[in-house]
C-alpha cells in the first residue's frame, strides 16, 4: 500500500473521520502543514507512549496518580463517577465541584462486550470499601446504557453504605417546553421535585 494511502487509512482511526475527511486531512498536512504534521506525529507518539490511566480514578495521567487525586484540597468524601475524561472536564469547567472522580472509560454494554471488569468496577468497589467515600455522585449519560450503568453503580454504593445520588435530567435552562423532546419532558415530569 502506498504511503499516502497508509496515512489516509491511519487518520480514519479518529472518531467521525471517514475516507473523504481523512483524505482532506492528509492532503492538507502534506501540502500546507508539513511542520505541523511532524509536530503532531511527535507529540502523538510521545502521548501514546507516556500517558496512562491514574491508579485511583482511571483518568488520563502522565503520573501514577493524577493531579486531582493527589490534591489535598479536594473533598475525599465525594466521588463523582463519569463515563469519560471529557465528562470530567465538563463538570470541572461548569461547576464548583471540589470532590474526586472515578472515570469509567465507557458504560455497561453487554452487546459490545463491555461489562463491569472493562469499566474498572472492581477498582471502584475496592475504593468504596475503604470507607472514606460518603456519597457517590452518578453522572452517566441519560442513555439506555448510561441508565443501566447508573443502576449498577447505585447498587454497588449501597453495598458499602455509600449514598448514591444522580445528576438531575430534564428541561434545559432557558428551554421552552414546546421544543423539548417527548422523552426528556416525560422524564422531567416524572422526576419532578417539591420547590423550596
Amino acid at each position: 500500500m502506498a504511503l499516502i494511502d497508509q496515512l489516509i487509512e491511519a487518520l480514519r482511526v479518529l472518531p467521525g473521520v471517514g475516507p473523504k475527511s481523512a483524505q482532506r486531512m492528509a492532503y492538507h498536512v502534506l501540502e500546507r502543514e508539513r511542520v505541523g504534521g511532524k509536530r503532531l506525529a511527535d507529540v502523538l507518539a510521545q502521548a501514546v507512549e507516556q500517558i496512562r490511566h491514574c491508579a485511583r480514578c482511571r483518568d488520563f495521567s502522565e503520573t501514577e496518580i493524577c493531579a486531582i487525586c493527589a490534591s489535598a484540597s479536594r473533598d475525599a468524601h465525594l466521588l463523582c463517577a463519569v463515563e469519560s475524561p471529557a465528562d470530567r472536564l465538563a463538570i470541572e469547567q461548569a461547576t464548583g465541584y471540589r470532590g474526586l472522580y472515578f472515570i469509567l472509560q465507557g458504560r455497561l454494554s453487554p452487546l459490545d462486550g463491555i461489562g463491569p471488569k472493562e469499566l474498572g468496577l472492581d477498582l471502584l468497589d475496592a475504593r468504596l470499601a475503604e470507607g472514606e467515600v460518603q456519597e457517590l455522585i452518578i453522572a452517566t449519560n441519560p442513555t439506555v446504557e448510561g441508565e443501566a450503568t447508573a443502576h449498577y453503580l447505585a447498587q454497588l454504593a449501597r453495598r458499602h453504605r455509600v449514598r448514591p445520588s444522580r445528576l438531575a435530567h430534564g428541561v434545559p435552562l432557558g428551554g421552552e417546553l414546546e421544543y423539548v423532546d417527548r422523552g426528556t419532558l416525560s422524564h422531567a415530569f416524572g422526576t419532578r421535585s417539591e420547590m423550596p
